[in-house]
């Protein structure tokens, strides 16, 4: 080995990949070793000599998390004022009044994004796909916080809106998305061309009824020249669905169909308003073959929905249809094994006792499914020749006892609060719960500042002069 070596010794429990079964299975006393950016040793004794030794003993080691659909520049920044907002005409699905006034801005893009990724490392999380409009130095930030990116900055022909309350409104650009177009164009070209090695891009026109069927099929064509993923918001709504089926006389699934944006390299956040949805009534039941048949994939992010009052029915019998299924966090917080709880508890509570949802399934979802997504086979497990990122969590914390079944201890009930180390690329990234790349308790604080000073400046900018109070009250009256 070329590549200084670390070991980690005799892991009392490690998630490892088997590819005859083509499954994770666990490992016990079992020694991993990497060198560089790549593992070589996975399980028994490995007696070479390492510049670096990890006692194992009580850990639980777990490939590094792949976060599949993420808001890093914003979704931090609303903490404490979205939680329970929103318009119940439209199933609890538009905060625009909310957004409108509360807008962030460049610096503020800044601030909730490194919070955000620090959070996202501290919760094992090592790859995740950042879907951001493009903010000055955010590559560098990605870079900077040693987490391994992908770049999908989102673009569209209209603005949405409500007026009555009960239906979206666009607002289209005079060019209809093209500026948006070319310009995120260049920022996936420089994500690839950056020099930590570390980032790639992922083709992302924002939400399919935002863009032109133009824009849509032109997305495409750019996805499969350069090869990369494909994404866009769809069926995310009931006034989405309405909306479409309204403009075109077909589901928004069938519409991406019919104009070939589906496929194996397309990812959709978050079809939960297909044809199959019981609150919804279409004489069709045909989106989640159209899903299966094509190979696309759906990020699944259930606590933003949930949030709001609804959910996908049922994420088991999009899984049995043979659809790919990756985990997001959409919302905050940024922690992805808290959403892998709320996704198999909410598939059970969806499906009843004919569920067919499980922790083996989530987890597979966050890791290797994920990774297929992304056509990165050397990541989301533990084996020979797959990349470095690496997730340690620490068995003798309370919430990891008593022991029987480690994943579903970590899953179901300690969370990020049992990561204790996190590698990325070989690179470690978090150590003993903190995160070495970013100064987390700094990114708070810095957090804290701006959230206040676009809170401060909310009646300026509402239509009517409410101020942040009036939009969003606190959970409690505060007393005088």
């Amino acid at each position: 080995m070329t590549a200084p070596v670390t070991c980690i010794r005799r892991a009392a429990w490690a998630v490892a990949w088997d590819a005859a079964r083509g499954s994770h299975v666990y490992l016990r006393d079992a020694d991993i070793a990497f060198a560089g950016n790549t593992i070589f040793h996975v399980g028994g004794r490995w007696d070479g000599a390492a510049a670096r030794e990890v006692d194992g003993s009580a850990l639980l080691v777990i490939p590094g998390l792949l976060n599949i659909h993420c808001h890093p520049a914003q979704s931090p920044i609303f903490r404490g004022f979205v939680e329970e907002f929103g318009n119940p005409r439209l199933f609890y699905s538009a905060r625009h009044r909310f957004r409108q006034a509360f807008i962030p801005d460049v610096e503020a893009q800044r601030a909730s994004a490194r919070f955000g990724l620090a959070e996202l490392l501290a919760g094992g999380v090592t790859t995740v796909v950042d879907l951001s409009h493009a903010y000055p130095g955010w590559l560098d930030l990605l870079a900077e916080s040693g987490i391994r990116a992908v770049a999908a900055p989102m673009f569209r022909s209209a603005a949405w809106f409500t007026e009555t309350g009960q239906e979206t409104q666009y607002e289209w650009a005079p060019d209809l998305g093209e500026a948006a177009f070319v310009e995120a164009a260049a920022v996936m070209d420089a994500a690839e061309r950056h020099p930590s090695g570390r980032l790639s891009a992922m083709v992302s026109p924002a939400q399919v009824d935002t863009c032109t069927p133009e824009l849509l099929q032109r997305s495409a064509a750019l996805a499969r020249e350069t090869g990369r993923p494909l994404h866009t918001h769809a069926a995310q709504s009931y006034a989405e669905f309405a909306g479409m089926t309204r403009r075109h006389d077909m589901t928004p699934i069938a519409w991406l169909h019919r104009l070939g944006f589906l496929g194996p390299h397309t990812i959709l956040g978050h079809a939960v308003f297909t044809d199959e949805h019981p609150w919804l009534v279409w004489p069709e039941r045909a989106d989640l073959h159209l899903l299966a048949a094509s190979g696309t994939a759906v990020a699944h992010c259930p606590t933003v929905f949930l949030r709001d009052g609804t959910l996908l029915h049922d994420l088991g019998t999009y899984m049995e249809a043979g659809i790919p299924i990756a985990i997001g966090t959409d919302t905050h917080p940024q922690n992805l094994l808290e959403e892998m709880r709320v996704a198999e508890l909410l598939a059970r509570a969806a499906a009843g006792p004919r569920h067919r949802c499980d922790t083996a399934r989530v987890f597979h979802a966050a890791t290797i499914a994920a990774a297929g997504v992304l056509g990165r086979p050397d990541l989301g497990r533990i084996a020979p020749g797959s990349r470095a990122d690496l997730v340690c969590c620490a068995l003798d914390h309370p919430a990891m006892q008593p022991l029987r079944d480690p994943l579903r201890n970590l899953v179901h009930v300690a969370a990020e609060r049992a990561v204790r180390d996190v590698w990325v690329d070989g690179r470690q990234v978090v150590a003993e719960g903190t995160v070495l790349t970013l100064d987390q308790p700094q990114a708070a604080r810095t957090l804290q500042a701006q959230q206040e000073r676009l809170a401060a400046a909310v009646a300026l900018r509402d239509p009517a002069g409410a101020d942040i109070e009036a939009l969003s009250p606190l959970a409690l009256p505060l007393a005088r």
